[in-house]
This record gives C-alpha cells, sequence and structure tokens, in this order.
C-alpha cells in the first residue's frame, strides 16, 4: 500500500510537527483540529521552522514554499477523512479522549485507510478493539521535536496486519525517520525507560538531593545527556509526563512508576513547562 496522503488528527506541538515532516517529504497533508485559533498558530509554527531548515541549508527556500503548499487546514474531520490513505491521531495523552478521536477517525475514514495513534503509553490493542479495523490500527510515536528527532517507535497491536504494519514502516522511512518496531507493551521502550528515570529527578528535587540545575548539570556532564531530565520534562509537557507515569503505574502495576507527588503538584498549579511558560524552570 502506498501512502500519500495523510490526515493529522490535533494541531498542537506533535500534530503540527508531524504535519510538517510529512509536507516536507512530499506528502498530501490536511491538518485538523477543532479550534481555527490553533491551526493558524500550527502552520505559523510549521513555516518558522521550515524557515530554520531553509537557514540550516537543510532545505531551499522553493522546498519550503512546496511544503507549505501540500499543507491543508480543516476543522471538519468527516470532510476530509474520507480521501485519506492514513490518518494520524495526535491530540493530548488521555486515554478517552483518544478513544473518542479514533472511534470518529473509523466512522469518517475511507475502509482502505490506514488508523496510526501517536499515544506516548497507551495500549494499541486496547484503541484497535475500539474500531471497526483493528488489523488497520497501529502506533506511530514519534519523538518531540518531530522535524528534528529521528525516531519513530512503531506498535503492532495484538490485530495489525502485517501489511499496515509494512506500509507505516515504508512511510517513516519516507519521511526521512528510522523506524523502530515495539511491542505493544505500557509505555514501549522509550517512555519505560525515559519516564522513571524523569520521576527520580523529580523526587530528587522535591527530597532536597539537589537545586534544579544541579540535577541536570550531573545528567548532561557526566551521562552526556543532551538535555537534564527536569529541563526535558519542561520540554514534553508535565502533563504528559504525569498522564504516561498514570499509565505504567496502572498497567504494570507498580509503585517505581508512582508519580512524584511534586509532578502532581506543579500539573495542578498550571506549570506545565515550556508550553505554559513555567515548569522546572521559567521559559519565555
Amino acid at each position: 500500500m502506498s501512502i500519500q496522503r495523510v490526515v493529522v488528527v490535533g494541531a498542537g506541538t506533535m500534530g503540527n510537527g508531524i504535519a510538517h515532516v510529512a509536507a516536507q517529504h512530499g506528502k498530501s497533508v490536511v491538518l485538523v483540529d477543532v479550534s481555527r485559533d490553533v491551526l493558524e498558530r500550527a502552520t505559523t509554527t510549521i513555516s518558522a521552522n521550515l524557515d530554520r531548515q531553509v537557514k540550516k541549508a537543510i532545505l531551499s527556500e522553493d522546498d519550503k514554499q512546496a511544503a507549505l503548499a501540500r499543507i491543508e487546514t480543516a476543522t471538519d474531520l468527516g470532510a476530509v477523512a474520507g480521501t485519506a490513505d492514513l490518518v494520524i491521531e495526535a491530540v493530548p495523552e488521555k486515554a478517552e479522549l483518544k478513544y473518542s478521536v479514533l472511534e470518529a477517525v473509523d466512522e469518517a475514514a475511507g475502509p482502505n485507510a490506514i488508523l496510526a495513534t501517536n499515544t506516548s503509553s497507551i495500549s494499541i490493542t486496547e484503541i484497535a478493539a475500539r474500531t471497526g479495523r483493528p488489523e488497520r490500527v497501529i502506533g506511530m510515536h514519534f519523538m518531540n521535536p518531530v522535524p528534528v528527532m529521528q525516531l519513530v517507535e512503531v506498535i503492532r497491536g495484538l490485530a495489525t496486519s502485517d501489511e499496515t504494519n509494512a506500509a507505516v514502516l515504508r512511510l517513516a522511512e519516507q519521511l526521512g525517520k528510522t523506524p523502530v518496531e515495539v511491542n505493544d507493551y505500557p509505555g514501549f521502550v522509550s517512555n519505560r525507560v525515559l519516564m522513571p528515570m524523569i520521576n527520580e529527578a523529580v523526587f530528587a528535587l522535591m527530597e532536597g538531593v539537589a537545586e534544579r540545575e544541579a540535577i541536570d548539570t550531573v545528567m548532561k556532564l557526566g551521562m552526556n545527556h543532551p538535555l537534564g531530565p527536569l529541563e526535558l520534562a519542561d520540554l514534553i509537557g508535565l502533563d504528559t509526563c504525569l498522564s504516561i507515569l498514570e499509565v505504567l503505574h496502572r498497567e504494570l502495576g507498580d509503585d517505581r512508576y508512582r508519580p512524584c507527588p511534586l509532578l502532581r503538584k506543579y500539573v495542578a498549579a498550571g506549570w506545565l513547562g515550556r508550553k505554559s511558560g513555567r515548569g522546572f524552570f521559567e521559559h519565555a
């Protein structure tokens, strides 16, 4: 199956990044969100990120304009999904929200369309079971920021067909990514390993082991990480980190995944990281 027309549902950080990369690599893209304001911010962000690529000589100005011309926006999923080869859900990491969106996508999309979810922790099998085409449902977990990060975790649900898996692996390679096949377990590989590290860094901060800058410096200079765990949490979004940890804790039943109370407190305060202007660090 050749994937040429892609619909991305959700125009936030991940959704606009996925739309950017798909359009950059020659795919026809429709970016869908219920909010016209969010769509306008998304297209502004995509244009700015393409400008950065032009300045770095990754793209030419003509390439940039061609990519932008391949992106449409819409607020009505039903009007655009019927012609898509692939619909990628990229809404916030809330299980019930993702279930409802995928159910709507299943109803709107053509019978041969593949439905992909950008979930970072939720069971693909459970998502697929809520559709009428579980064999055509798969996980495509892009990393943030999508235009920069090379990895895509490709996660098969219990019913995902070989044809669907092969088509999505090919697409990821066409988008300039390195796909890695991962089994359907909570958090997959990336967040099963990453989130306990971030959570432990938050515990270290809460317990006064070290200040925030010191914790991040230890991991950057001592472990050669490009970002410290607290800075990375701010980039990901503290609400997203909390949601993933809650899935890991609930589904694996192990208290090593219990979210730190300080993380819960920051999320309750609306200190979500870069997107809110404040998390473990202040952001302009």
